[in-house]
């Protein structure tokens, strides 16, 4: 009689053990940067200029206190143009935002009036200042005005987080935090310590690999995401497809109902 009662409890352990290891799949707990200190001081790196490359497409235009000298180095779409009478009148935003420069296969575009110019592997400050100072030096413009703008700026985010997608910014600034965040976050199946961060650089292709939970995150070179880069989370294991998925609930709920059912039948006798 003991023994009887002996096995019936140990059956129904078993059956509610296969229950419990059936009907919850918790994920690993992660933590941000847990090893950063609340009233700690943490330096801030000197961020790296971002370098333009081929491919890239630029905005440039050219003020001045004289519409008329600038027009002609805005491609016709400036503050100002020159029409075919050699009036100046005022161009609309929407096509003025239209114009746009290509960096070629050669690292080069083709700027009016000042031809060709090398920019590739140049930040946008220096590629603003070598316009500016041949506007200034060549007697051009005196006061010339020179902003310069990367319209290409996007970042790819795939693999172990919520909503895959490729992501603008309009500024050409963002960062990795940023990129995970407005992707939803890591998954309960992500590995926290291998996100990763593609980059190409001067025709080399690298990777380089972050561990959300350390506060070095912050020291990566990487940190501050550069135009084209691909951000990939490094999922822990192979995740199901969603016909496994279906699969696996249904054997799991089967198997549950038969344990369930022999578990009766055992106590009641």
């Amino acid at each position: 009689m003991r023994t009887k009662c002996i096995n019936k409890i140990v059956l129904g352990w078993i059956v509610l053990s296969v229950l419990l290891l059936n009907g919850c799949v918790v994920g690993k707990k992660v933590v941000y940067v847990k090893d950063m200190g609340i009233n700690g001081h943490h330096r801030i790196l000197d961020e790296e200029p971002m370098k333009l490359q081929k491919g890239d497409r630029l905005r440039i235009t050219v003020s001045s206190k004289n519409p008329e000298l600038a027009a002609p180095f805005n491609g016709g779409v400036g503050a100002f143009r020159i029409d075919g009478s050699g009036n100046v009148e005022a161009v609309n935003e929407q096509t003025k935002n239209a114009q746009s420069y290509l960096i070629n296969s050669e690292g080069m575009i083709d700027f009016p009036v000042l031809g060709k110019m090398m920019v590739a592997g140049m930040p946008l400050e220096k590629v603003t200042e070598k316009i500016t100072t041949q506007l200034k030096t060549g007697g051009m413009i005196a006061d010339a005005l020179v902003k310069v703008e990367l319209l290409n700026f996007k970042v790819s985010v795939t693999g172990a987080v919520l909503r895959e997608n490729v992501l603008h910014a309009e500024n050409a600034e963002m960062t990795l935090m940023e990129a995970l965040a407005l992707s939803g976050g890591l998954k309960p199946n992500a590995a926290p310590d291998q996100i990763k961060v593609i980059r190409e650089e001067d025709g080399i292709r690298r990777i380089i690999v972050h561990d959300i939970e350390s506060k070095s995150f912050f020291d990566s070179p990487a940190y501050h995401l550069r135009q084209n880069d691909i951000v990939y989370v490094t999922p822990r294991s192979a995740e199901d497809t969603p016909r496994e998925n279906r699969s696996w609930r249904f054997w799991s709920t089967a198997m549950g109902l038969i344990s369930i059912a022999l578990a009766a039948l055992t106590l009641a006798k």
